[in-house]
């Protein structure tokens, strides 16, 4: 009997072994069916980077470092800023368009408007090599916003009295419990308008326009991608194609191997975008948009 078992140990031992870890082994073979090179091309190490700003920008870490390693990368001979994004908070745009101009420096980077790219998401943009505009996009909202309820009434009705101790007269600038005062809104639109300056200061720097005829292309305004282009917003109309196939060109790649962006990481990003906006809601903070 123990002969038998024996004799057959080199079969039975690999069958007990799926059975027991069969689980574990499917979740391997679906990871690799999902992972897995699809071609030829998948196994070769990328020349071209695309970049996806997507949402309102609260955050500008993870975009920055995707910006700093292309930067870095000799490998990597142009990138695609493509951007669905209505704006966001000052600081993150910056550092994005700042992390954009260090990028030129080095190499061609194209900005795409893929559907809106407007304040902040502009703001992140001007200092590529070129910014394409979808014909169906819209562009500009070149300003700056600070906004927050007044919930008095609300907390009156509910029974709610806040309180607090501060030293400095506008310390308690902004908080939602009452109206502000009228040296408060004073004190936030000088800081507004600083902010103003210095977006198109450098909007009209990186794009070439005048300084002293913002009026036709910020203010605020809102612009189709043919009237952006019409006011010097943007290079040129076209679609993700003819973005991709500019960076080429800018490039000098005879062999164009794109970046593939893992799914889960997309719909991380999406994630975290849609969160971003539920508490921009409740949470107002200077802005532009």
């Amino acid at each position: 009997m123990d002969f038998v078992k024996k004799l057959f140990l080199p079969i039975t031992v690999p069958m007990k072994f799926i059975q027991e870890h069969f689980k574990a082994m499917l979740f391997l073979l679906i990871l690799f069916l999902v992972f897995a090179p699809k071609s030829e091309q998948d196994l070769r190490a990328n020349n071209l980077v695309q970049i996806n700003l997507v949402g309102p920008i609260m955050d500008a870490t993870e975009i920055v470092q995707q910006i700093d390693e292309a930067t870095n990368n000799s490998n990597v001979k142009g990138v695609l800023l493509s951007i669905d994004s209505p704006g966001g908070a000052v600081a993150p745009s910056i550092e994005i368009a700042y992390a954009i101009k260090r990028l030129k420096e080095k190499k061609p980077v194209v900005a795409y408007a893929k559907g809106t790219i407007a304040s902040g998401s502009y703001y992140a943009s001007i200092w590529a090599d070129e910014i394409i505009a979808n014909p169906g996009s819209m562009v500009g909202s070149i300003g700056v916003i600070m906004q927050g309820a007044d919930l008095s009434e609300v907390m009156q009705k509910i029974g709610i009295k806040s309180q607090s101790v501060q030293a400095g007269k506008y310390k308690k600038i902004g908080t939602p419990d009452r109206e502000w005062t009228e040296y408060e809104k004073n004190e936030l639109n000088k800081v507004i308008q600083g902010t103003y300056k210095m977006f198109v200061a450098d909007v009209a720097s990186a794009r070439g326009l005048d300084v002293n005829k913002s009026d036709f292309y910020a203010n605020a305004h809102i612009f189709t991608a043919a009237q952006a282009k019409e006011v010097g917003l943007v290079d040129s109309l076209g679609v993700s194609y003819d973005a991709k196939k500019r960076v080429i060109a800018l490039s000098k790649v005879i062999h164009p191997v794109w970046n593939q962006e893992d799914k889960f990481e997309q719909f991380m990003k999406k994630l975290a975008a849609s969160t971003a906006v539920t508490l921009h809601t409740y949470f107002p903070a200077i802005t532009m948009k």
